[in-house]
């Protein structure tokens, strides 16, 4: 006898076969509007872009289609039918844990794999030889896939590519790499559909190009699903009664109620901005952990074992907490979480959307999470950003051109599979959305790098990759230049440059000599310039662990377990996110409003009113800038609320304007918030006198001459060509039998910079270094855009002392020493007669 409830299910789910439809009312669900609009679009063969909140059921959404096809015998010619693209190797494992429920529950005959660099290589040929239908897999696997000789074969049945948490990779470089794969897929598979998921999205238009070949004099968009609202989020900011920090990013202030919340909750998740603030949480919670609660650590540079692990006990169910970076950020499916907490500001709303959006994973009911902010100036943005993630505001991507390094990488990837034409080549990348606006002069010149490493490197026989497929030139096609460059590729791919690692060896003491024993578990990879520092006998913080350093082998860190009270923490390079524009704005009209302080709590009211009182405020469009005396220096503080790295660029060309006009500058600190620059003589005084015009300080100009010239007296152009060069393929960190350590790769880029520098300075890969210094490191735009803003609107306060929000800034001061006609350190300031000084009456 048949059920009626599962017939009437059956008949609701639209384009779903019985199967499908039995198994969701099994489950007491109802297939949901955009999960309907989707899978509609899928089967008739359209590219969509689907946005929806996390528990919405998106993934499954964006799987129906292909399950259906694939469902259907007879109608799968073998190989691979769709691709699922993960940013995050833990994603990838988690979607298919997942989707492997309805296929064994459904008893479909779908065989799927994850693939990413964490398979052992057995598993990979293996795939190769016979694919799986559904493959899980990342940017830089489909990159490593593309380059063999069986590429055509592998991808010829290819139907559809799902793209998840697609906003976290198209305006990156592991973004452009990712367009110009799906370009060769198109061509290789031209019926292949493409399918983007995310949640966070302010411009998606932005995506929808990204997910259909362009085609040149027309821009293209992909179709358009939009998922139906989720319940609104708690978002509560966790501010002890304790004094809350003036400066810091530690949040340690906060331990004690951050361990309450894990007492009173199943499952937490506490995210941090960087790995060392991770480390020290962490260990700290598990000083104060006197109910023993399992509590775990997460994070990208421990070993591979390690995360598994804790990913494994966290969909267990049997953690109470795990303290986690960006690592835990995307689509994770963990309905027991029950409370989010982000320690220090977010950043972004659009962040901590994705954050909030790891707990509960149930549509209909809201996400719980706290802020907890570790200074004041966090507790102003944590605010800002608390108000924005409630009204679903979210952070617009900053529109970005494909990069030329990641070009050239792609160029070698398609050699490496089979000879190409030119011609063809360039038709196919201008059909991805970051390359459509690729001129042909533009794409010969990286072609030409790729073959002979340019004008000034052609010479040399070990920058020549790339040869005519026949030395009369009757045949088009380019191929390797030999069979060997073909591995060294492979084993270099990818776009991800991280500082030079070391792997931690945990070792024993041998009887007697205390010298460290061979052997031993691997703990994870720490930066090799942390080493460095480290003589035997130091001691450090590493995965969760006190540990003492014993020598360095070759690549490898060796270790012994410590017991020391004061251990180092690591710190990690490229560990910290920019403040958004949509927050630091928010920031700035929080200030300028003083009837938007009831929310905040009243020893950071208090110390805006007391800043009100003895300076001023900044504006919402304004730039404020103080100068005071403090022992025997001047100090000159502005507030353009623009993030670290702009700030950063900042202090670096103001530092060299007041040096021209006398001021003797000695160093500058940036931070999120401020910039403070400390000088032998008073700024301030300077301009009221007519010795100095503000205006003229912070003319737009500032990003001309004297932009190029500190460039050119700089390393961070060195730093930035060696990430370039190591992504183009002009220097391998990795080659057959050995790896290049983190130094010799420096030297090697630093000689060639040198030498195109002097004799080729248009080279293709030093306009590739000068676009990835001005959007990255410098965020040059960001401080054209300020400049602007603030023109003819600078406030100027001259004080007798510090005022509360220099404080911040003076807490930090000694991090970027200027040399000019002075140089010497200012001591470290005591916080305790700082916050005196800025608040006394008189």
């Amino acid at each position: 006898m048949k059920n009626p409830a599962l017939e009437n299910a059956a008949d609701a789910a639209g384009p779903l076969p019985a199967r499908f439809g039995n198994w969701f009312a099994q489950r007491g669900w109802q297939l949901r509007a955009h999960q309907r609009e989707l899978t509609e679009l899928g089967l008739a063969g359209y590219s969509a872009l689907l946005i929806a909140p996390t528990g919405g059921g998106k993934t499954l959404a964006g799987f129906l289609a292909s399950l259906i096809e694939l469902s259907q015998e007879g109608t799968h010619p073998g190989g691979i039918h769709t691709l699922y693209i993960s940013p995050l190797k833990a994603l990838a494992v988690d979607v298919r844990r997942n989707l492997e429920i309805p296929i064994e529950e459904m008893g479909l005959d779908i065989r799927l794999e994850t693939r990413t660099g964490d398979t052992p290589q057995n598993r990979r040929q293996r795939q190769r030889r016979d694919p799986p239908d559904i493959l899980m897999t990342t940017p830089e696997q489909l990159a490593l896939l593309l380059s063999y000789e069986d590429a055509a074969r592998l991808f010829s049945s290819l139907q559809c590519v799902v793209l998840d948490e697609l906003h976290a990779l198209a305006n990156t470089k592991r973004g452009d790499l990712l367009s110009l794969g799906l370009a060769r897929l198109s061509a290789l598979a031209p019926s292949m559909r493409r399918i983007g998921l995310s949640a966070t999205v302010a411009e998606p238009d932005q995506l929808r190009r990204y997910l259909v070949p362009q085609v040149e004099g027309e821009e293209r968009l992909s179709a358009l699903v939009k998922g139906e609202g989720g319940a609104v989020p708690e978002i509560g900011i966790l501010t002890p009664e304790v004094r809350i920090p003036w400066s810091g990013h530690s949040a340690r202030h906060a331990l004690p109620a951050i361990y309450e919340e894990i007492r009173k909750n199943k499952t937490v998740l506490i995210f941090v901005n960087t790995r060392s603030q991770a480390e020290f949480i962490f260990r700290d919670l598990w000083y104060i952990n006197e109910d023993n609660l399992p509590i775990a650590l997460h994070h990208g540079s421990l070993s591979t074992e390690q995360r598994r692990k804790v990913e494994a006990a966290m969909a267990a169910g049997s953690l109470r907490a795990v303290v986690c970076t960006s690592t835990l950020d995307l689509g994770i499916d963990w309905g027991d979480v029950d409370l989010v907490l982000n320690v220090g500001a977010p950043k972004g709303s659009s962040r901590l959307l994705q954050r909030i959006g790891r707990a509960n994973h149930r549509l209909s009911d809201p996400s719980r999470a706290l802020l907890v902010p570790a200074n004041r100036f966090e507790v102003l943005e944590c605010e800002a950003a608390r108000a924005a993630a409630l009204a679903g505001i979210h952070d617009g991507m900053v529109p970005k051109r494909g990069a030329l390094d990641v070009l050239a990488q792609h160029i070698m990837g398609m050699a490496c599979s089979a000879p190409f034409d030119a011609d063809e080549l360039y038709g196919e990348v201008r059909s991805a959305a970051p390359y459509a606006h690729l001129t042909r002069a533009r794409f010969d010149k990286v072609l030409s790098f790729v073959e002979t490493g340019g004008y000034a490197l052609r010479t040399y026989d070990r920058y020549r990759r790339l040869r005519p497929n026949n030395i009369f030139k009757q045949d088009r096609r380019y191929r390797l230049a030999h069979p060997r460059l073909a591995q060294q590729y492979r084993m270099n791919v990818g776009t991800i440059v991280e500082a030079p690692m070391l792997k931690v060896r945990l070792v024993r003491r041998r009887p007697n000599s205390g010298a460290p024993v061979r052997g031993g578990r691997v703990l994870g990879e720490i930066e090799e310039y942390f080493i460095e520092q480290l003589v035997p006998g130091d001691t450090f913080l590493f995965a969760g662990k006190i540990l003492r350093f014993e020598g360095l082998v070759e690549t490898e860190a060796y270790v012994t377990s410590s017991k020391s009270e004061n251990p180092a923490i690591p710190s990690y390079a490229g560990g910290k996110f920019p403040l958004s524009t949509y927050l630091a704005e928010e920031v700035r009209r929080m200030l300028s409003q003083p009837a938007s302080w009831k929310h905040l709590p009243d020893q950071v009211s208090e110390w805006l009113r007391i800043q009100e009182w003895r300076s001023e405020l900044p504006g919402l469009n304004d730039l404020l800038a103080e100068t005071f005396p403090r022992n025997d220096k001047f100090y000159f503080i502005c507030y353009p609320f623009e993030g670290r790295l702009a700030h950063q660029t900042l202090g670096m060309l103001l530092t060299r304007r007041l040096e021209r006009a006398g001021a003797r500058p000695l160093g500058f600190v940036a931070s999120e918030y401020s910039l403070a620059i400390w000088c032998l003589r008073d700024v301030g005084m300077m301009a009221e006198r007519g010795d100095l015009s503000l205006a003229a300080l912070f003319d737009e100009d500032m990003l001309g001459d004297d932009l190029e010239n500190w460039l050119a007296e700089s390393n961070l152009m060195k730093r930035t060509f060696r990430n370039c060069a190591v992504i183009s393929g002009l220097i391998e960190r990795r080659f057959p039998g050995k790896e290049k350590s983190g130094r010799q790769v420096t030297f090697s880029s630093d000689l060639i910079y040198d030498v195109l520098r002097e004799h080729e300075p248009d080279h293709i890969l030093l306009e590739a270094t000068w676009e990835d210094a001005a959007a990255g490191f410098l965020d040059v735009a960001r401080v054209a855009a300020m400049l602007g803003r603030i023109k003819g609107r600078i406030r100027l306060k001259r004080l007798d002392r510090v005022s509360p929000l220099a404080v911040p800034a003076l807490l930090d001061i000694g991090k970027e020493p200027v040399y000019g006609e002075a140089s010497e350190a200012l001591l470290a300031e005591a916080a305790d007669d700082l916050i005196e000084e800025a608040t006394r009456l008189v």
